[in-house]
């Protein structure tokens, strides 16, 4: 499927819209509502602490984000990752930055860096030595997931005879000019390696460019930290693994137990 972004672009790759039985727009939505981050297609689980969301990095695993318009009405998705736009790899404010489009209650997964009109490199944790944002030399912002949602701005039309205006029709001036989206192994045991985002393998992920006029204050924001588990535990995100206990192991201990004398490894 073709995603599509808008802003100064808008691609988004969009999958099947998932409207909830009822939904209610006045309510604020919650960051597990709308973003999440997925290994093997699971949502990992978010961990709330000192009034950040942090989810565990699990190192050399691939993962995906997965987005969800809690609205009536289509929203543009400015999506960074390590403080990159995952359109154009950018660095601007979200309401600058090309946007991810999801329809009504539409729900999508990115899986990777758009590198072109049709494909993408999937994201990958990785240290920040092998990250992709050290590799363009962007690193202020390692260990940072952000989504900052715009909804579409609704036209309310005037009739006709009520209004007088100029049918030349002008250009309209910079700041009228609708905003465009752009389209879009296992956990770390060192203890001072930070995670951050690296560029996987290609993947197919087609995406067109539409025009939205948007609102200029977002409606809602996720901010999400991601971290190995010992730097989560160092930052007391989770807690410590408890100590082995050498007695304790030794008090475990039986005698015989079912089975036989393996043969030893042979020699090469």
């Amino acid at each position: 499927m073709t995603r599509r972004f808008a802003c100064l672009f808008a691609v988004t790759f969009a999958l099947a819209a998932t409207p909830p039985a009822m939904a209610h727009e006045s309510a604020v939505p919650r960051p597990l509502e709308t973003v999440a981050i997925l290994v093997d297609g699971v949502a990992q689980p978010h961990f709330a602490h000192g009034g950040r969301v942090y989810v565990e990095a699990r190192k050399g695993r691939e993962y995906s984000i997965r987005l969800r318009n809690p609205y009536p009405v289509r929203v543009a998705v400015a999506l960074s990752v390590d403080g990159l736009n995952t359109i154009d790899a950018r660095e601007t404010t979200a309401a600058g930055a090309r946007k991810w489009v999801l329809d009504p209650y539409e729900t999508i997964v990115i899986s990777g860096w758009q590198t072109s009109q049709t494909h993408a490199r999937r994201f990958e944790f990785t240290t920040e030595e092998n990250s992709y944002g050290q590799a363009l030399g962007k690193t202020a912002n390692l260990g940072v997931i952000a989504a900052v949602f715009f909804k579409e701005r609704v036209v309310t039309y005037v009739p006709e005879a009520s209004i007088t205006r100029d049918r030349r029709q002008p250009a309209p001036p910079e700041s009228a000019k609708p905003q465009a989206a752009g389209a879009a192994r296992e956990e770390s045991r060192a203890k001072d390696e930070y995670a951050a985002t690296g560029m996987g393998r290609s993947t197919d992920h087609a995406v067109e460019q539409v025009w939205l006029n948007l609102e200029d204050s977002p409606s809602h924001t996720v901010n999400i930290r991601y971290e190995f588990r010992p730097q989560l535990v160092k930052l007391g995100v989770l807690p410590p693994a408890p100590a082995a206990d050498p007695l304790l192991r030794r008090e475990r201990a039986r005698g015989f137990e079912p089975g036989y004398c393996p043969e030893p490894p042979r020699k090469k």
